[in-house]
């Protein structure tokens, strides 16, 4: 077994004595352990640095993101959610196939273990870190942004016991938001995806206490709102970009947001 944390600690180099496709096949199966301290630890910084890198060629990268996408059905939980964060890897180096999209629209909304962290397997995460997946295809050419909204609406509105609890609605919402800043998004586009959200707010079937998917939408579109009204900050880094159809975007999410305080 590769000591991973040594390699990261000098700086992510491949180690000569074993074939790539070898070791990259280690790190792949190493984000699916139930361990949190090898998921969550060294083998994830050593796999993030050589695809940043290019230490994995192009056609192996192409192959982990078929991987990747293929985990999506895997039966166990914190296998299926750090699905998300390498591919999001693998598009962010310029890596990029249809079908990756196809598999994440499918697994998103129909992913019920919504935990952000557990007590043995650690960080599970699997709203946030679909969140930032989400964002980084409706940034993509080669993606619709209106189905990446339409994705993340479908997410919002599924039923679902678990309230958000780890700043899942935090990483939804600037998931959103960077999407909504894409220079080709039509105003219908950035303002059609909260019909759902509204038909949810205004069902007669809401009772008291509010259901939890009805709370995790009415916190994330909250802060989407701020982020309509501010702009979003596109990295850490960056200056913050507004918004495509600000005004109109701002008037639709506080229409739909009204349609559970005038009840």
């Amino acid at each position: 077994m590769t000591d991973w944390t040594e390699i990261e600690a000098a700086g992510c180099p491949a180690p000569a004595d074993r074939p790539l496709e070898e070791l990259v096949r280690e790190l792949s199966q190493a984000l699916a352990d139930p361990d949190p301290r090898i998921r969550d630890g060294a083998p994830y910084s050593v796999l993030a640095s050589w695809i940043a890198d290019g230490v994995i060629g192009p056609a192996r990268r192409l192959e982990l993101g078929d991987e990747m996408a293929a985990r999506f059905r895997h039966p166990q939980v914190q296998a299926r959610t750090f699905v998300p964060l390498v591919l999001d890897m693998l598009v962010t180096r310029g890596d990029f196939r249809a079908g990756w999209v196809d598999a994440f629209e499918r697994w998103y909304p129909a992913e019920e273990d919504l935990r952000g962290h557990d007590p043995e397997l650690g960080w599970l995460h699997a709203v946030a870190h679909g969140a930032d997946l989400l964002g980084t295809l409706g940034s993509h050419p080669e993606v619709d942004p209106a189905r990446m909204l339409h994705l993340a609406a479908a997410r919002l509105t599924a039923p679902t016991t678990h309230v958000y609890d780890q700043l899942e609605d935090d990483r939804l919402a600037r998931g959103v938001a960077r999407v909504l800043t894409r220079p080709d998004l039509g105003e219908d586009d950035a303002t059609a995806w909260l019909d759902p959200i509204a038909a949810a707010f205004g069902a007669d079937s809401i009772s008291t206490p509010v259901p939890a998917h009805i709370s995790n939408c009415l916190r994330t579109l909250r802060l989407l709102y701020v982020l309509a009204d501010r702009g979003a900050r596109l990295d850490q880094t960056s200056p913050r970009t507004p918004l495509r159809h600000r005004e109109a975007l701002k008037s639709r999410l506080a229409d739909t947001l009204d349609r559970i305080v005038e009840r």
